[in-house]
């Protein structure tokens, strides 16, 4: 949870500088790269955190720092960005690098925009989500800190073999498991998925199925989910043959599971619960 004078501090400086960062169109990339670069630079040296949010130190010591940290290299959003968030006022000296954070994944949104891709994005954090479901082996490994950042990397690519993902999707599933900040590896990925809804005005809806849904059934799905949230909803279709029949849906964190596989597990489970 952040305190009051971080949520904030957060929401405007975001808010001030969205159009700024917008406007950098392709550069987005470049710029969002930079920003998760920091977040785990930040995240593994709380002194450093400290420098940057302490009250009572001048902004021109704190401007000196980021000069060292960032470099001449780093695109003049990157620095402006880390200028702001270091000149407002935080709760706790960590929550910088979740605005920090958070600013890289606005920026990877507005680089999908810029490059007419952030549907497509936003389907394929969707699948990702489905496909690591039920693989929890993989998923406590790609969260696992105690083993080298590029290994648990590795392992997302052989996981994912030649999907064809898009380079943002690629990216933000990389910083999901090259940085975890203490959270679970699908937490971070639906964490993605709603933010990439809420920035088109959409909710994902993912409909896990054994065979492909067709135009009525989507159709349908799609009335029934505006309805019931009230706004307007995409439905993206995952096909997994090992389901069996049936559907599974799910809408944010809730998942509902009326799948052949399911009911059977669920038999299972009963069976040897009364023997």
């Amino acid at each position: 949870m952040r305190g009051e004078a971080s949520r904030i501090a957060d929401r405007v400086s975001r808010d001030s500088l969205a159009p700024k960062l917008r406007a950098t169109g392709e550069d987005a990339w470049r710029i969002g790269n930079e920003l998760f670069t920091i977040t785990n630079v930040l995240d593994h040296h709380v002194q450093l955190e400290r420098a940057l949010t302490d009250p009572s130190r001048p902004v021109e010591d704190k401007v000196a720092v980021l000069k060292e940290l960032i470099g001449s290299t780093a695109h003049p959003m990157t620095m402006e960005i880390m200028t702001d968030l270091a000149g407002r006022k935080w709760s706790r000296a960590q929550h910088i690098a979740n605005a920090v954070e958070d600013f890289g994944v606005d920026a990877m949104m507005y680089y999908a925009d810029a490059t007419g891709t952030t549907l497509q994005v936003s389907i394929e954090l969707a699948e990702l989500h489905s496909a690591l479901l039920n693989l929890p082996v993989v998923r406590s490994k790609l969260h696992d800190e105690s083993a080298p950042a590029q290994a648990r990397i590795q392992l997302l690519h052989n996981v994912l073999g030649n999907t064809g993902f898009n380079k943002v999707t690629m990216r933000l599933a990389e910083h999901a498991t090259c940085n975890p900040r203490n959270r679970r590896y699908l937490e971070t990925i639906q964490w993605l998925i709603n933010k990439f809804s809420r920035h088109m005005g959409e909710s994902m809806i993912t409909v896990t199925t054994a065979a492909p849904l067709n135009i009525e059934q989507i159709k349908k799905l799609t009335a029934v989910y505006t309805a019931k949230l009230n706004h307007p909803v995409h439905i993206n279709s995952v096909v997994d043959p090992t389901v069996i029949g049936g559907m599974r849906i799910q809408v944010g964190d809730e998942v509902t599971d009326n799948t052949v596989i399911a009911q059977l597990q669920k038999l299972h489970r009963s069976v040897q619960a009364s023997a």
